[in-house]
């Protein structure tokens, strides 16, 4: 009886991991881009998703202060949205997180020591990460002139600027400006995990 109720718990927990992970990842390729407003830059501005309905294509990127993922992927979105901003390509960085070291006025500090060339915006309540289902930083996610989901996952496929073969992201902007279905719409992410809060 107790071997059968120790299945019966880890068969729960395993489905309850299952659908967790279903609910993080509910967008698909082609979805309604969830919309934001009024999230504050580390310019002190308010920003909307609507403020950028000029841009052909959108990059958002979660991302955060202390990952070391994430740090070192920073000089490659920098130079992205420079290669890639005359094309009409918007990049925006989000960061959801509340420990200390990633609230905004840390992100004040990075972005200008780093020379951010793109929006960094800041959502305490963490409702953007939610609502894109981000589980790590970086997490991408393009959204296509009509704002849909046209690629999401990771930038490329190797933290080690060195190392990387196939540069995802990069592919799948090339496509899609050029009016083409990028070559991979998801890919395997990699990263810190994001630290939401227990409700």
């Amino acid at each position: 009886m107790t071997k059968k109720l120790l299945v019966l718990g880890l068969l729960a927990a395993v489905v309850a991991f299952v659908v967790a992970r279903a609910e993080a990842a509910k967008l698909k390729i082609g979805d309604p881009a969830p919309t934001f407003s009024e999230l504050i830059g580390v310019d002190d501005k308010k920003h909307c998703l609507s403020d950028y309905k000029d841009a052909k294509l959108i990059v958002l990127i979660f991302t955060c202060n202390h990952c070391p993922v994430a740090v070192a992927y920073e000089d490659r979105i920098i130079a992205l949205q420079k290669d890639y901003k005359d094309k009409g390509v918007q990049v925006i960085a989000v960061n959801v997180n509340n420990i200390p070291a990633d609230r905004l006025d840390q992100m004040k500090i990075r972005a200008e020591n780093k020379g951010f060339n793109f929006p960094y915006l800041y959502d305490e309540t963490q409702k953007i990460g939610h609502d894109y289902g981000a589980e790590v930083t970086p997490h991408v996610f393009v959204l296509d002139q009509q704002r849909k989901i046209a690629y999401m996952g990771a930038i490329d496929d190797s933290q080690n600027p060195e190392k990387v073969k196939t540069h995802y992201l990069r592919d799948a902007l090339d496509a899609l400006l050029a009016g083409k279905e990028p070559p991979r719409t998801v890919t395997k992410h990699f990263g810190c995990s994001i630290k939401y809060e227990k409700k």
